[in-house]
């Protein structure tokens, strides 16, 4: 278990300095509109990177099933595998999944392009969803299931296993409706 331990705190280590310099030069370019556009690009590009490297690190190390406790009674690094959508729902309907993510690639790529030098937020949302959504689809097209791995507990319940990727899916969903809702309310207070 300390060896894993370790392996997973070297992974971390990695990853920050891999991706420290480029995060910098990021910040850069940020203020300028057409640059904006592709480092949205990047940073789904990046987000799928850290993806699949915490999966293979947990995939290369752990057995399946096997559960290492980070915080006793709350987080749980735990090697999952789903072969559906969370809670295991559709499981084996790969070509749904396929089609799906397909469209949701193409739509935010174009509201990506379309949108992001609008809004920060709304690109940062829309990059976070293609990061997240590419790097489920890429397990499901070479491994025929999602690899899992973060488990967490509150009390007596227990919320359904995630990775990275899921994340990035959830808090992009999360900043698409914030900026959505600031956009309202600005064209609101331009209408008063």
């Amino acid at each position: 278990m300390g060896r894993k331990l370790r392996f997973l705190a070297e992974l971390s280590f990695y990853l920050y300095n891999l991706f420290q310099p480029i995060y910098g030069k990021m910040q850069d370019r940020l203020y300028r509109t057409e640059e904006m556009k592709s480092m949205y690009f990047v940073i789904a590009i990046i987000l799928i990177i850290i993806d699949q490297l915490t999966k293979l690190a947990v995939v290369k190390n752990m057995t399946e099933g096997e559960s290492i406790s980070i915080i006793d009674n709350f987080l749980y690094l735990s090697s999952h595998r789903n072969r559906g959508a969370a809670w295991g729902i559709l499981e084996g309907h790969f070509w749904f999944f396929y089609l799906v993510t397909a469209i949701v690639i193409v739509i935010v790529s174009y509201y990506i392009v379309k949108y992001s030098k609008e809004s920060k937020l709304m690109g940062t949302g829309l990059s976070l969803v293609l990061g997240g959504a590419i790097g489920n689809f890429i397990d499901r097209l070479f491994r025929k299931e999602v690899v899992d791995f973060v488990d967490t507990r509150f009390g007596d319940y227990h919320y359904p296993i995630f990775n990275v990727a899921d994340s990035c899916l959830v808090v992009g969903v999360i900043l698409i409706i914030i900026a959505m809702l600031l956009d309202e309310r600005k064209k609101g207070r331009k209408e008063a």
